[in-house]
């Protein structure tokens, strides 16, 4: 098992650290399939409880939302509204669509429930993935995309190789046994680390006190969306998300960290950018 999840982890960073460097068309279509493959999985988790939400609405509006991220850098003033218009129209028809297509199924039963499970799994997956494209078009866009993502996968490694050797205390017991306080501590010091080297190595605007926040910050956010995962798959009795990636379950199981940060780390970096940030 360790060394199928070493193998895939491996080849997972070398084909991101890719995408990263072409960033543009390679990286949206990357991020659309990953979108596809994760909002399967939930609608999967939650349809072992009897939800019925539905899946294609939900993997095309996910789509649709990360090539909104995408179009947004290009001058649209061509069209016939405001540049804006796009993200309201697109919010506006994943809630109404499928709300009408409600009244058109034989099951009407728990409509309401499958509607809002149809919603979170677009706003779950679609919507916090497409802030990764956002930030690669942002100034100094790749150096930040690689701190947030390195950060992330490399606090899940901290975590793991210290709480699996070192773990005594239980951090969430009632959500993820496996989870301690070591590993915990474990992951922030990789991340802390992570952030240092990589915001030098690519020269951000940050002082050492912001480089050490911003792995703080990453580190935190990376554990509390494993967290919130685990909590789905509890409450849903399933184990992993799904076995496309060996060692390390579904897609879903894999970046469950990432998709949390996404819009905390574009909003700091806006900050950042517009020197938001105290002075050092």
């Amino acid at each position: 098992m360790i060394v199928k999840r070493i193998v895939t982890g491996l080849t997972l960073a070398a084909i991101v650290a890719v995408l990263i460097i072409l960033g543009d068309i390679p990286l949206v279509v990357a991020v659309c399939i990953i979108a596809v493959l994760a909002c399967i999985e939930f609608y999967r988790i939650v349809k072992t409880r009897g939800v019925q939400p539905l899946n294609w609405f939900g993997m095309v509006f996910s789509v649709l939302l990360i090539i909104n991220a995408y179009i947004q850098q290009y001058n649209l003033s061509f069209l016939p509204y405001p540049p804006d218009f796009i993200l309201p129209l697109l919010l506006s028809l994943m809630t109404l669509i499928p709300l009408i297509w409600m009244l058109f199924r034989s099951n009407k039963e728990n409509a309401f429930i499958n509607w809002g499970w149809t919603l979170a799994g677009i706003l779950y997956t679609g919507w916090l993935l497409s802030y990764y494209v956002t930030i690669r078009q942002m100034e100094n866009g790749m150096g930040w995309l690689f701190l947030v993502l390195s950060c992330t996968a490399l606090c899940d490694v901290g975590a793991y190789a210290v709480g699996s050797n070192l773990g005594k205390h239980p951090m969430a017991s009632s959500v993820s046994p496996g989870k301690t306080w070591e590993g915990a501590a474990g992951g922030l010091a990789t991340a802390v680390i992570t952030a240092v080297i990589l915001a030098i190595v690519f020269k951000l605007p940050l002082y050492y006190w912001q480089m050490v926040a911003a792995g703080l910050i990453i580190g935190v956010l990376a554990e509390i969306g494993d967290l919130v995962e685990s909590l789905l798959k509890r409450n849903m009795h399933t184990k992993d998300a799904g076995s496309l990636l060996p060692g390390h379950g579904g897609f879903l199981d894999r970046i469950d960290s990432h998709l949390l940060i996404a819009p905390v780390a574009y909003y700091l970096i806006v900050l950042v950018n517009n020197q938001g940030w105290l002075p050092g």
